[in-house]
C-alpha cells in the first residue's frame, strides 16, 4: 500500500496535505491550485512580501544551507503560499455566540507557525487531531449534560469552536475510532458552513481513512465531504528524507539491556539535568491534574520527571494523559522498558501512544530497556510463521525501517495497528538525532 507523503518543512518527514477553504468568501479551488504552481514562485504583486511569508521564509533556509532546495517542495510551498495570500483578506462570517463549552480550552495549543502560513495567528488553532477529538467529545458531553436532549449537539460545539478558531491546523488526521468516525462529516460540515478553514496532514488518503473500521459505511459521507470540499494534495517528492543519515546525539537516549551498568547511566543523565538548579528541587509523587483526576508523578523536577515502565504502561492511561504529561515535562526518563509479546498488547498499545505524545510534544526522551528499544516488539513466533506480513514490510519500506532494525513482530494484525508500530519505531529513530537533541524539550509548560 501505497501512503501519501508531505515532506514537512523543517524537518521534513512523511504526510499528506489537505487544505479546506470555507465555501464563504475564499478562493482555494483546485483550478485555482493549478493555475498558480506552475507560476515564478513570488508572492503577488500588489503588497510588499513579508520576510516570515512561506515562500521569503523557505529562500532563506535554503540560501542558509538549513533545508535542501527541491522543485517538488517549492511547488508545495507556493500552495501554501497561495493559502496565505488567501487568508490576508478574509474576513470570516459573523458567527452567534453557542453553548456556554470554552472551558475546555485548555487542550488548545498555541499556533506554531514559523513560515508564516496565517496572518493574525490569534485566530487560529493548530493542534494534534488526537487532542482535538478528544476536546470534541467533551464538549459534546458538556452540552448534553448542560442542556439534555437538544436534537443535534454537534452543532453548538461546531459553533463554538467557529468563535474560537477560524483557522484550523490538525496534525496527524486518522480516524481509528468508531466514537469519531460516527460524528465527523457533521462535525466538518457545520465548521466549514461557520466559514472555517481547515488545514490537514494526514498520512493517508481520503479513501483510505478508516478502511476496515466498525460500521466503516456510516464514514463514507465524511470520506465524500473531505474529497469534494477539501483541496488534497499528493505531498510525496520522490525523496525520503528519512533514509538520510542523521547525526546521532552526543547524549545517547537509549540504553540495554537492563542491569547495573545501565541503571548507573540513568541516574547519572537524570542528576546532569536535575542537579544544581536549587528553584526547582526534585520532588516525588508529584500531582498532575488531569481533567478533574490527578496522575502521580513519581519523581520529578518542574520540567524533568522519570517513570517506571510499569507505571507509565501498565496502568489504565489513555492518550489524553500522556499528552498532558508530555506538555508539562520537556524531558522524560523511561525506565525499564520490557519486551512485549502478544499477551502484552495493552502495554504495547499504551507505549505506543506515549512515543507519539512524546513526539508530538517534542519532549526530550531517554530509555532503558531490556532489548534494544526497536526490538521490544519483537518475537520468536513471528519467525516461525514466515516474519513480517507483506503489508507490515510495505509499511516498513515506506517509513524507511530497515527490517535488521526492527525485527519481527506478530502483535500487531490490523492495518491501523500495523501502521502505528511502525510509525512509532520511524519516530524513535529521529529522536535518536542530534537534530532532536538539539530542539526537543524547549516548549514545554512545567509543572508546578
Amino acid at each position: 500500500m501505497r501512503y501519501w507523503r508531505i515532506a514537512r518543512l523543517v524537518p521534513l518527514r512523511s504526510r499528506a496535505l489537505l487544505i479546506s477553504p470555507s465555501r464563504r468568501g475564499y478562493q482555494s479551488t483546485a483550478a485555482h491550485i493549478e493555475s498558480t504552481s506552475h507560476r515564478q514562485p513570488i508572492p503577488p504583486p500588489f503588497r510588499e512580501a513579508n520576510d516570515n511569508e512561506p515562500l521569503p521564509r523557505y529562500r532563506k533556509l535554503v540560501e542558509s544551507g538549513a533545508l535542501r532546495g527541491d522543485d517538488h517542495q517549492t511547488r508545495i510551498i507556493q500552495k501554501l503560499q497561495d493559502l496565505h495570500d488567501n487568508l490576508v483578506g478574509y474576513s470570516p462570517p459573523r458567527v452567534q455566540q453557542a453553548a456556554p463549552t470554552s472551558f475546555f480550552n485548555r487542550l488548545r495549543s498555541s499556533f506554531d507557525d514559523p513560515f508564516g502560513l496565517i496572518a493574525g495567528s490569534s485566530h487560529a488553532r493548530r493542534v494534534h487531531f488526537h487532542a482535538f477529538m478528544i476536546d470534541v467529545h467533551k464538549r459534546i458531553h458538556a452540552v448534553k449534560a448542560a442542556h439534555g436532549n437538544i436534537g443535534d449537539p454537534i452543532l453548538p460545539v461546531a459553533r463554538d469552536l467557529a468563535n474560537e478558531a477560524y483557522v484550523l491546523c490538525f496534525d496527524e488526521f486518522q480516524v481509528t475510532d468508531i466514537a469519531d468516525a460516527m460524528i465527523l462529516r457533521r462535525l466538518l460540515e457545520n465548521l466549514l458552513n461557520f466559514g472555517v478553514v481547515c488545514v490537514m496532514t494526514s498520512n493517508r488518503h481520503p479513501d483510505d481513512l478508516y478502511k476496515n473500521g466498525i460500521q466503516r459505511s456510516s464514514f463514507v459521507p465524511a470520506i465524500e465531504l473531505l474529497k469534494t470540499q477539501f483541496e488534497v494534495t499528493d505531498l510525496d517528492s520522490g525523496t525520503d528524507y528519512r533514509r538520510m543519515a542523521r547525526i546521532p546525539s552526543s547524549v545517547k537516549p537509549y540504553h540495554h539491556p537492563l542491569g547495573p551498568e545501565t541503571t548507573k547511566a540513568m541516574d547519572s543523565i537524570f542528576d546532569s539535568l536535575t542537579k544544581g538548579h536549587q528553584d526547582d528541587p526534585v520532588v516525588k509523587n508529584r500531582k498532575l491534574p488531569i481533567w478533574g483526576r490527578t496522575l502521580i508523578v513519581p519523581v520529578s523536577t518542574s520540567t524533568v520527571a522519570k517513570f517506571t515502565f510499569k507505571e507509565l504502561c501498565d496502568n489504565p492511561l489513555s492518550a489524553a494523559d500522556y499528552l498532558e504529561i508530555t506538555k508539562a515535562f520537556g524531558t522524560v526518563l523511561l525506565l525499564d522498558v520490557w519486551k512485549m509479546g502478544v499477551d502484552r498488547k495493552d502495554l504495547a498499545r499504551r507505549f505506543i501512544t506515549f512515543i507519539d505524545a512524546c513526539y508530538e510534544s517534542k519532549t526530550r526522551l531517554f530509555i532503558s530497556s531490556e532489548v534494544p528499544i526497536y526490538q521490544v516488539f519483537s518475537d520468536e513466533s513471528a519467525k516461525k510463521t514466515g516474519g513480517v506480513s507483506d503489508h507490515m514490510r510495505g509499511v516498513m519500506d515506506d517509513l524507511g525501517l530497515s527490517h535488521d532494525l526492527v525485527g519481527t513482530s506478530s502483535i500487531f494484525t490490523g492495518e491501523e495497528e500495523i501502521f502505528a508500530f511502525a510509525r512509532a519505531c520511524s519516530r524513535l529513530v529521529q529522536m535518536e538525532s542530534k537534530e532532536w537533541a538539539e530542539t526537543a524539550g524547549v516548549g514545554a509548560e512545567g509543572a508546578h
